[in-house]
């Protein structure tokens, strides 16, 4: 039986492959499990700078969970102490970079909000359709969404549970960046290998700081900010940095 859940290294970039086209990539509770010993391995290497997330094929980045697979829950009290694969994404104290092909539905949707930096193909529809089948989504939908769009454009996404198209998903700030479809892994890695020859210090410090803006107030959040700095000081990123700044001035 393949690997439905694929960990890649590439040098300092981890690439983590959703690996189930033929089902449009959706999510067991036994990839779940993977996913999350895989996130705990990325952790601790301290060689891994930057994780790349992706879906297999193009026809979806994930179509969120496998819904034959929810009916092994035997409770509503199972199920709400389930490992969630969207937060298990979310939980990662190294960037994220998602790129997106395809279906980006439901728990995909959410998995894709808990990354920090989103590369979609031109041919990406991003949907939440949980309010078709009387729920609403459990991995954070409710919480990320208007934080990153807006009450306004969230509630039209959870509440009618219509898709958007890429251009539109940029156009409101679901995603930051639309190439061709050719080009998205491409382009993801890219960026994964930029953010990664930075000081991991650094790049995990600017992830903590922006993550905590989203729940403090600005005097807590800059005031955190300001002890993050000092860590990375402390740590002697400032003495590299500001000789890497120097000698980018003399050229």
């Amino acid at each position: 039986m393949q690997e439905q859940i694929l960990m890649r290294r590439h040098g300092a970039v981890a690439e983590i492959v959703i690996n189930r086209p033929e089902k449009m990539n959706a999510i067991t509770p036994g990839m779940t499990q993977t996913l999350a010993g895989i996130r705990q391995e990325i952790e601790r290497d301290e060689t891994v700078r930057v994780v790349l997330l992706r879906g297999e094929g193009d026809r979806a980045f994930s179509a969120g969970s496998d819904l034959h697979s929810l009916k092994t829950y035997r409770s509503a009290w199972e199920f709400r102490a389930r490992t969630d694969y969207a937060m298990v994404v979310r939980d990662f104290t190294k960037p994220v970079v998602a790129a997106l092909k395809g279906w980006v539905l439901g728990g995909g949707l959410e998995m894709m909000l808990g990354a920090d930096i989103r590369v979609a193909g031109r041919s990406a529809k991003f949907g939440a359709p949980e309010v078709l089948r009387g729920w609403v989504g459990g991995g954070g939908a409710s919480q990320m969404l208007p934080r990153l769009v807006g009450y306004g454009q969230a509630m039209r996404l959870l509440l009618t549970a219509d898709t958007i198209d890429a251009d539109e998903a940029r156009g409101i700030g679901l995603v930051e960046i639309v190439v061709d479809d050719e080009a998205v892994v491409d382009h993801a890695m890219s960026l994964c290998r930029k953010i990664a020859g930075y000081s991991p210090v650094a790049t995990q410090s600017v992830k903590a700081a922006v993550r905590a803006a989203l729940s403090m107030s600005v005097d807590q959040g800059i005031r955190y900010e300001n002890e993050l700095t000092s860590l990375c000081f402390a740590s002697g990123n400032y003495e590299e940095g500001a000789s890497a700044f120097g000698n980018r001035g003399r050229t």
